[in-house]
């Protein structure tokens, strides 16, 4: 309960009475501490009073200054709405007047118009009738007789309208009469002359269709006389091979011409976005002339005869050789000129597509209807030129196609070795195959037709991934001992490399044979038989690297041809042709490898062995005497280096040096796994270990003297291991392992380095196994 609500004179107990006496003096001290803070406030109270009182008189002073102002533009305001309803009523005036001047001076022009129209009529100023006439039509009929009513001159006014259109329809037909009559004496000035007055009089469609046809007679004219020219040319004729696409080149930039010349003339008398109209009937008309182009065109090169007997000639390709089988030579003429003539045609669309497009632009939007939106697809996708050009290429790609096998084929069969005996042999066929290859596919890229070209890379890849890699495959048997070559358990992909696998098993017995064999065989490494082998495997590299060069040359040709659009490029990337090319040189890559592993495993590895035993049947635990005596007479490293250098040099001229130096790298991995072997199986002191190093030091020299390719890696675990080998103490490995190794990576894990300290004589086992490593 509060203070203030405490009934004192009900309290009896002590407890109670002293609580309420608390109660009561904090609530008095609260009191208290409240007047306090209002007494401190006064002084600033008192201020703010003293300010208002100076105030007041200003206040009243802006008070009076309000009521005034208030007064003044209450006034105004009067004053102001009185001048607006005057200004009003004078510009509805205005507006009066000049409708009544506009409509005395449409009377006036009216008049004009008649008398002008009927002066210009007898004098036969055609023009200056259809300007008179055209003024007329703009002009509000309705309201004229509306006000023809109420005047007096009113049948004067009837009368003028009834001369105007009787005048109209006279002038629209001697302007029609005068334009056909043009059009049959061929009068261009006439027929230009009597065009500009269409618009005119209100008929721009009827101007423009009959200047359509007049257009499309021109066109229609112009062609058949180079059609019949390009039929009389004689053989003799340089142009005789491409004069039915000349034909069509003519005919496309006389239509060009023709645009190019009169679109101004169009759009300045009837308006822009008019001459999509002109240009979807003189398309029509061209694809007219196409057809009888083409028809003249398959008639006279007898096309529809060849592509028939190449498709007889391709029904029976699996046949016997006995066959006759159409020439693929009689197909090199006409291929070329149909290529020329889709090319032109494609550039052809092209501009006119461009030009549609940009008429098209002009057109308002309120009237582009759906019709109006698809005109771009009737003229150009749906035209009868698009459609026969496209009819000529499925045909041409077919016929294309078997001229470029029935060449390669032809080739293969016509193959001759090329080269001498200081150069690397070479096929003649690897260069005519590529000439072929690369003629095919530049004709099927110069037609400017992305389907084409791309339907023409896949035939390439095709022929040359099946075709042309089988007879280099069976070439590449035939090269080898019966049975010694086994491409398809050489070749294994994964992650698009090539990996070489050989069963220890298999190489040992494989070493066996073959290094028995081959010692009483000397014939069988005869320089004829290496130049046999080394003919297909440099075909194969030389294949691969055209490949590659075709694919480089293909892509700037494709960026360099202007009639491929971003759209064409884009389609040709996303059908991922060109990259089939590298899929196809990376096969001839794989191929040889496994020819160069199997060449390197017939005709190398076999011999390295009995020179790699050498290693052991010399001791590396030699004393100082014996170890000076071997730096003057090496007893292993110079016998090994001079007979490999033998084995090695009679496959540098035959082979290409990146065959060389490839089958070097396969020699230099045999030798390393062998040596190792080897080393591992001997037994070392300080000294021999140095041999060692020496030995290894100057094999290594040797290799990468001869070779542009790097060898030291395949000897890194040699290389490591002549280093313990020639340690001092078991200790110092500490030295060159974990964190003191510096830069080196090691190749040899803790239970090899063990092995190999193992190998030092004057090391105990006790200090090797105590090692940390």
């Amino acid at each position: 309960m509060a203070a203030h609500e405490l009934d004192v004179y009900s309290l009896t107990d002590i407890a109670e009475i002293q609580k309420a006496y608390a109660q009561i003096h904090l609530h008095e001290q609260k009191l208290n501490n409240e007047l306090d803070a209002i007494l401190e406030n006064q002084p600033r109270l008192d201020t703010k009073l003293n300010t208002l009182q100076n105030v007041i008189p200003n206040l009243q002073l802006v008070m009076r200054d309000a009521q005034h102002l208030h007064t003044m533009i209450s006034n105004t305001s009067d004053l102001a709405e009185k001048v607006s309803s005057k200004v009003r009523l004078l510009d509805l005036v205005k507006n009066r007047v000049q409708e009544t001047i506009k409509r005395v001076d449409d009377i006036l022009d009216l008049k004009a118009c008649v008398d002008g129209v009927q002066t210009a009529l007898n004098t036969e100023h055609f023009e200056q009738a259809a300007a008179h006439i055209h003024r007329y039509l703009n002009l509000d009929e309705q309201v004229l007789r509306d006000l023809a009513e109420d005047s007096k001159e009113g049948s004067d006014l009837a009368g003028a309208f009834v001369l105007l259109h009787e005048a109209e329809t006279k002038l629209k037909r001697i302007v029609n009469d005068k334009f056909e009559a043009a059009i049959q004496n061929g009068d261009r000035g006439s027929v230009e002359r009597f065009f500009k007055i269409f618009p005119l009089l209100g008929q721009h469609q009827v101007g423009l269709e009959k200047y359509a046809r007049y257009l499309c007679t021109q066109i229609a004219a112009q062609c058949q006389k180079n059609l019949d020219n390009a039929v009389a040319v004689k053989d003799s004729d340089r142009h005789v091979n491409v004069v039915f696409a000349n034909t069509l080149t003519l005919l496309f930039e006389n239509i060009a011409r023709m645009v190019e010349e009169h679109q101004p003339f169009v759009e300045t008398y009837y308006g822009p976005g008019k001459m999509f109209i002109l240009l979807q009937a003189m398309q029509a008309e061209c694809d007219k002339q196409v057809n009888q182009v083409v028809d003249q065109f398959m008639k006279k090169r007898q096309f529809t005869e060849k592509f028939k007997s190449v498709q007889g000639s391709q029904t029976f390709r699996g046949s016997s050789g006995s066959l006759d089988r159409y020439d693929p030579r009689e197909l090199d003429v006409v291929l070329r000129e149909v290529v020329v003539m889709n090319a032109r045609a494609e550039m052809y669309l092209q501009f006119l597509e461009k030009r549609i497009a940009d008429d098209m632009a002009n057109v308002p939007e309120e009237e582009k209807t759906e019709e109006l939106l698809g005109i771009q697809d009737k003229v150009i996708a749906n035209c009868e030129l698009n459609r026969r050009m496209q009819e000529l290429i499925g045909n041409y790609i077919y016929m294309e196609e078997y001229f470029m096998r029935e060449t390669v084929m032809k080739a293969v069969k016509m193959d001759i070795t090329e080269g001498g005996d200081d150069e690397a042999v070479t096929s003649s066929m690897v260069d005519d195959v590529f000439f072929i290859v690369q003629k095919a596919v530049r004709r099927a890229l110069s037609s400017s037709s992305v389907d084409g070209t791309c339907a023409m890379l896949n035939h390439a890849c095709a022929l040359l991934s099946s075709d042309y890699r089988d007879v280099l495959t069976a070439r590449l048997k035939a090269g080898f001992p019966s049975g010694s070559l086994d491409l398809s358990g050489m070749l294994l992909k994964k992650k698009g490399k090539l990996q070489l696998e050989r069963g220890q098993k298999d190489s040992t017995t494989a070493e066996k044979a073959s290094g028995n064999a081959n010692a009483g065989r000397p014939s069988y490494f005869a320089k004829q038989e290496i130049g046999a082998r080394s003919v297909t495997l440099n075909n194969l590299e030389v294949s691969s690297n055209n490949i590659q060069k075709l694919k480089k040359d293909l892509e700037i040709e494709c960026d360099r041809n202007l009639a491929f659009g971003d759209a064409a490029k884009l389609k040709l990337e996303a059908s991922s042709c060109l990259s089939d090319l590298m899929n196809t040189s990376n096969i001839f890559k794989d191929l040889l490898q496994g020819g160069l592993y199997q060449l390197c495993s017939t005709a190398v590895i076999p011999r390295l062995k009995p020179l790699i035993d050498g290693f052991n049947s010399t001791s590396h635990n030699i004393s100082e005497e014996e170890f000076a005596f071997y730096e003057v007479n090496d007893p292993f490293v110079q016998n090994f280096i001079t007979s490999l250098d033998s084995i090695l040099t009679s496959f540098k001229v035959p082979l290409t040096s990146s065959n060389y130096d490839s089958l070097v790298s396969m020699a230099a991995t045999e030798i390393t796994t062998q040596l190792e072997t080897s080393v591992m199986k001997a037994s070392f002191n300080r000294l021999g270990g140095l041999q060692f190093d020496k030995e290894l030091r100057s094999l290594v020299g040797y290799l990468t003297a001869v070779t542009q390719w790097t060898i030291r890696d395949k000897f890194a675990r040699l290389t490591q291991i002549a280093t313990v080998l020639n340690l001092e103490k078991v200790g110092e490995i500490m030295d060159y392992w974990g964190p003191n190794s510096g830069p080196m990576t090691w190749r040899l894990t803790p239970t090899e380095v063990r092995q190999v300290l193992s190998l030092r004589v004057d090391f105990r086992s006790e200090d090797i196994n105590r090692l940390k490593l």
